[in-house]
């Protein structure tokens, strides 16, 4: 039978605020989700400075090796907002005004104090780029090649993700359930090893808790096929049980 094709994206998260850890990050986990619902999965993650070397080095890099690679991050009016140029630099075009991102953005800020030429570098793209709707700030975000730029503010991303939602080939969605013991983790390895082993097509992460005195631990089993999924979570229940334990449907 042939093997299912999976579909990953990369994501860059670019900006020093987050490497100083003056902002915390609250993208990835949106993103990922998003990502699954849409067959696709996230691969991989790196977090960039504002410096342009080492965007265009992760940008060519991460694209090379998945079918889709998204940033987040600086892409705003200030100086150090230099996400735009350094892709750009990184798939060796210039950088344009967008005319229909001028349009936005001069009608967004007619009562908001107009356009100024600050507020227009938000129309910048690298040439041959098209836009990603912003239905929550006015700027867009961009999309060229299979590169998503967007921008940093979660509540921002998110509605940039809306807008991409069904517009990407991918697979099927990926399916995740879980099942919660109050076990050390170390203590059943060999069986979640195992059963992960047996079930072709699933995967199987362990996410280890201290809480009200005990350790405990919640299995999250996922895979695009939710009979696979069922079939592993059953069989898995059954073995933790068979050694004593109590299994929690949903997860702890």
């Amino acid at each position: 039978m042939a093997q299912e094709r999976i579909w990953t994206a990369a994501l860059t998260i670019i900006g020093d605020e987050i490497l100083s850890g003056r902002t915390q990050d609250k993208n990835v986990a949106q993103i990922a989700a998003w990502l699954n619902v849409q067959g696709i999965r996230l691969a991989e993650v790196r977090v960039v400075a504002d410096r342009t070397e080492a965007i265009v080095e992760a940008v060519n890099t991460l694209r090379a090796r998945n079918d889709y690679l998204f940033t987040t991050g600086g892409i705003g009016p200030t100086h150090d907002d230099i996400t735009v140029d350094a892709i750009a630099e990184a798939l060796g075009v210039l950088v344009e005004h967008h005319p229909r991102a001028m349009a936005v953005l001069e009608a967004y800020y007619a009562t908001r104090g107009g356009l100024t030429e600050t507020r227009a570098r938000m129309a910048r793209v690298p040439v041959g780029a098209d836009l990603i709707d912003n239905k929550v700030s006015g700027a867009p975000g961009i999309r060229i090649g299979n590169i998503f730029i967007m921008a940093g503010v979660p509540h921002i991303t998110a509605g940039m993700l809306d807008a991409l939602t069904g517009t990407l080939e991918g697979g099927r969605p990926v399916v995740s359930k879980t099942i919660g013991c109050w076990v050390a983790e170390s203590e059943v390895a060999d069986l979640l090893r195992d059963a992960e082993k047996t079930h072709e097509g699933v995967a199987i992460g362990s996410y280890p808790f201290f809480r009200d005195g005990r350790t405990g631990a919640n299995f999250v089993v996922r895979s695009s096929d939710e009979t696979l999924v069922d079939r592993c979570l059953a069989d898995l229940t059954r073995d933790l049980e068979a050694t004593g334990r109590v299994v929690t449907a949903q997860g702890i």
